[in-house]
């Protein structure tokens, strides 16, 4: 998406685009203040920023029987986990609120940067942690176990994708649907161009090899990305409690 924005792939209807990259986490936080107009923030976050934010359907990540997992140096049952400190990227994750639903609220938790859990828990600093984005796939080069795989957990629970990154516009913003179409085109670019989409993603690619770049966004950006549609507000309204506001 963000490739065919800044390639100009897409009519921007006018719109003056300027794309910031941060960490889930900084994004959430700086939604609460609503410091941009158009962001990425976690789902879970979502009932947080609700009086400054709508949804668009447009952009949002979902993960189809996988999602964030915990890790660990060895095997743990379940009720050896909840008694284990955790490393989590951040408690407006929606990889922490699904923890919660599986676990219980009453864990002891520690928050990290999300590209620092793999080393903390290989080094002992953590008992295990809770990882997102690539480490979901290179947890393993670090000797490190999954014990627990909540993309799964959430698919056993529910039969639905497990929503994890929306794209919400701030209220003030006055051409909703043109936003919503120009990111939507932008998707489409991308998926339509995939080669160029990646040379240009792997500049943020923390360090990882192209392939398993590729797999990370095969598992990420699917048909739910381009339209979450009714299977993603379903999940959606699940996951929150509550059906969000969707424009």
């Amino acid at each position: 998406m963000v490739w065919a924005l800044t390639a100009g792939k897409v009519d921007t209807r006018g719109l003056e685009l300027e794309p910031v990259v941060s960490d889930i986490q900084t994004l959430n936080e700086w939604a609460l203040e609503g410091r941009l107009e158009v962001t990425a923030i976690s789902a879970a976050a979502y009932p947080h920023v609700a009086d400054r934010y709508v949804l668009l359907p447009h952009g949002a990540s979902f993960g189809e029987g996988y999602g964030p997992i915990v890790v660990a140096p060895a095997a743990l049952t379940l009720d050896e986990l909840r008694a284990t400190e955790i490393a989590i990227p951040g408690r407006l994750t929606t990889a922490y609120l699904v923890l919660q639903l599986a676990l219980g609220e009453d864990l002891r938790v520690r928050e990290l940067p999300f590209d620092r859990i793999v080393d903390e828990v290989r080094s002992g600093g953590a008992g295990a942690g809770l990882v997102i984005h690539e480490g979901q796939l290179t947890f393993a080069d670090a000797g490190l176990e999954k014990v627990l795989d909540l993309g799964l957990w959430w698919l056993d629970e529910t039969g639905l994708p497990l929503p994890l990154g929306l794209v919400a516009a701030r209220r003030d913003l006055d051409r909703f649907d043109d936003v919503s179409a120009v990111l939507r085109d932008a998707i489409q670019a991308g998926l339509d161009h995939r080669d160029d989409a990646m040379r240009y993603a792997m500049g943020f690619g923390r360090g990882i090899d192209a392939a398993t770049a590729d797999d990370f966004v095969a598992m990420y950006v699917n048909d739910l990305t381009q339209d979450m549609g009714e299977r993603g507000r379903e999940a959606l309204t699940r996951l929150l409690g509550s059906e969000p506001e969707i424009v």
